[in-house]
């Protein structure tokens, strides 16, 4: 990885900015010198953020936004006062992610981990994609993960309220990223924007910390004595980020520096469909895109879709 890492004058938004990955990404684009804006939900914790960034670079405070992303209220609040300081968006990295050991639900009754990890990334960037785009040339930079490899999406029963693990809740969110990365980065080929999903590897984090009993001071112990520091973990972030190597690059999947190819499956119209369930779930299409095949369907479609996927799929069991 090598080229001109630079981002002065850069506006670059970070996701889960408090801890781990995420933490380490805003710190290090700061220091290349963009414009950092810290997303996290506690106002403490994004405020510790800031001050140390503040006290690396010389006094610049980046900005904070205070969200909750498995609240589609709280993410449109975040989103609209972005909007509302008037300021580019050229660096996007939709970094947050939970694992969770049992199956709940958002505020919005969406299983959390899809709500979290996938549909936020969705809704964020959707309510943010005019902004990124009259703003280019601008990246976006999803953060999924190889667990996506092992576990294939279920369109029928995305929310996994059959059956429920927290590794294949947790794989097949990310799994619904890799499709995400590779259809946005379709639809807006020749806007200037570029679309990549990176997977960081294993990384000292707190990706755990919202199970409870005893379960998540033991994994936290455990994955930050035994996994990579958050600040070499994040540097493939920060080279799709910055780098002038792969600034024309766009619905490419990076590990360890590398673009490698991802699994996204055999069916071809898996990430529309996908798109179409989640533009219904999240309350957000992108705006004024219509393709060949127009994806800005009301919610019916997308109903009768995961209806579909459903109905194949017990066919599909019968003897």
């Amino acid at each position: 990885m090598t080229g001109d890492w630079n981002l002065s004058g850069k506006v670059c938004l970070v996701t889960g900015a408090t801890s781990g990955h995420g933490r380490a990404v805003a710190r290090a684009l700061s220091r290349l010198g963009g414009d950092v804006v810290i997303l996290g939900r506690s106002r403490g914790r994004c405020l510790e953020v800031q001050r140390q960034i503040a006290g690396e670079n010389g006094g610049r405070n980046p900005d904070i936004l205070v969200c909750d992303l498995s609240s589609r209220a709280d993410i449109d609040q975040a989103a609209s006062q972005f909007l509302s300081w008037g300021r580019p968006l050229h660096v996007l990295v939709n970094n947050a992610g939970i694992v969770s050991r049992y199956r709940q639900e958002s505020i919005d009754g969406v299983e959390l981990t899809l709500a979290v990890n996938y549909l936020a990334q969705f809704q964020l960037t959707l309510r943010l994609i005019q902004r990124i785009i009259e703003s280019a040339p601008a990246r976006i930079i999803n953060v999924s993960s190889d667990t996506h490899r092992v576990y294939t999406l279920d369109l029928g029963d995305i929310e996994h309220r059959a059956a429920y693990s927290f590794m294949g809740a947790y794989g097949r969110s990310k799994h619904a990223v890799a499709h995400f990365t590779a259809t946005l980065a379709r639809r807006l080929q020749g806007s200037g924007v570029t679309v990549n999903a990176v997977d960081p590897g294993p990384v000292a984090s707190n990706i755990a910390g919202g199970n409870p009993g005893l379960i998540a001071p033991l994994a936290g112990a455990l994955i930050n004595l035994l996994f990579p520091s958050a600040g070499r973990a994040a540097r493939t972030a920060v080279y799709l980020a910055s780098s002038e190597e792969v600034g024309h690059v766009t619905g490419g999947y990076f590990k360890s520096g590398k673009q490698k190819v991802p699994r996204l499956g055999p069916e071809e119209d898996t990430g529309e469909r996908l798109w179409q369930i989640s533009a219904a779930m999240a309350g957000v299409d992108m705006p004024g895109w219509r393709p060949g095949a127009g994806t800005s369907r009301p919610l019916e479609v997308s109903q009768r879709l995961q209806a579909e996927s459903a109905q194949n799929k017990d066919k599909g069991d019968r003897p």
